[in-house]
């Protein structure tokens, strides 16, 4: 077997890392996953995860954890209502008894981290490892963290996300900028602190839309609600904008005037002090992206192929990466490690270049003048 004897090295501890982990472990592969958060109990930002039957599902299948994903998962989390900017609701998933994403189920992304973590050997997580830099030692990597230390590895796995400081090792392919700019907050205590939106969503989504601009909200199970807004600006308005982030005050004057034409009600994710908020230019890889493989580094996830989240592909596809890998690396159909990996970059490749070109054409159509109609002609169809 090709990762007999090998050292592999995960960095990065999200979805697709840590289902890389759990899989190539199954196989007996000697791994480490190197994740920069100081622990296991790091409050997790973010949206509910929609896993796909044949990638994100398919995943957990194999990697023997789909019952725990169903012991934890959230079966009304996709209910969505889709309003527009002036808070009409135009489709209602809580009224029809079903839901347009039925098939696709939810689950928080505390628990999903959870189950992964749970399923691998102790010790194979190291904590508060933020990569720093690497450079060939033996036929492998020496790789070295902001803490200090350093670790060898034969076969470094890239799984360090959007803006991975490994990828630049194999390839110095640049993103390109999707025109939109995504600015992410979470509400601790939403009951609480944005009743009326809470109330709205329902323990499900919300999407809302209006002026070529996009506001996403999603329930979360432990009773915050995080939203993305998505607004069409210059590549560096984040950074040109002159805003504090940290600043609840500054976000809040800045909505007010970027979303002046909406309902007030959707002011309501300002009115709490117990917030976060951070924003994220949406990026994507080329179409025709390739590089030459090597034997002893690839990508996968957000390192290997970025988008915008407006298709819900992201962590499917890096679960995807993860079961494809692993199967390359271990099912014995290749003389060595460089056609294996080529063999799984170029499937990689080929799938992701599908799967961006669909993100591409919703992000354009959900960040039109009028995308409620054709959304509802979507999902309509769905529901027949």
């Amino acid at each position: 077997m090709l990762i007999q004897d090998k050292k592999i090295a995960i960095v990065g501890g999200g979805p697709g890392g840590l289902t890389a982990a759990r899989l190539l472990q199954l196989k007996g592969a000697d791994i480490k996953v190197y994740e920069r958060d100081p622990g296991s109990n790091v409050r997790i930002q973010g949206a509910t995860l929609d896993l796909h039957e044949d990638s994100g599902l398919e995943a957990l299948r194999r990697a023997g954890l789909i019952e725990a994903f169903y012991t934890h998962h959230r079966p009304d989390a996709g209910r969505l209502r889709v309003l527009d900017k002036d808070a009409n609701i135009h489709l209602d998933d809580h009224a029809a008894g079903t839901a347009y994403a039925e098939d696709r189920p939810e689950i928080d992304r505390a628990p999903l981290r959870h189950i992964l973590l749970q399923s691998l050997e102790p010790g194979t997580v190291v904590w508060d490892s933020q990569f720093v830099s690497m450079e060939p030692m033996d036929t492998g990597w020496q790789l070295s963290f902001k803490n200090g230390t350093s670790a060898y590895a034969d076969i470094v796995i890239a799984a360090d996300g959007a803006n991975s400081k490994i990828r630049p090792y194999l390839t110095g392919i640049r993103p390109v900028y999707s025109g939109i700019t995504v600015v992410e907050g979470n509400i601790y205590n939403a009951e609480k602190n944005a009743p009326l939106l809470w109330r709205l969503a329902n323990g499900g989504k919300v999407f809302a839309f209006g002026d070529e601009q996009s506001l996403i909200l999603s329930a979360k199970g432990e009773g915050s609600l995080s939203f993305y807004t998505g607004c069409k600006v210059a590549e560096n308005w984040a950074q040109q904008s002159g805003i504090d982030f940290n600043d609840k005050r500054q976000v809040f004057d800045w909505f007010k005037t970027a979303f002046g034409s909406w309902d007030g009600s959707w002011q309501e994710l300002f009115a709490s002090d117990e917030s976060w908020f951070i924003p994220r230019p949406q990026y994507h890889f080329p179409l025709d992206q390739h590089w030459e493989s090597r034997f002893n580094l690839t990508l996968l996830g957000d390192a290997a192929h970025r988008m915008p989240p407006y298709a819900g592909e992201g962590v499917n596809m890096a679960m995807q990466d993860a079961f494809e890998l692993a199967d390359c690396l271990t099912d014995g159909r290749f003389e060595n490690s460089r056609d294996a990996i080529r063999q799984y970059e170029k499937g990689m490749l080929k799938r992701a270049s599908e799967i961006t070109q669909m993100t591409l054409d919703m992000t354009g159509m959900l960040h039109s003048e009028d995308p409620i109609p054709r959304m509802l002609a979507m999902m309509n169809e769905a529901y027949e």
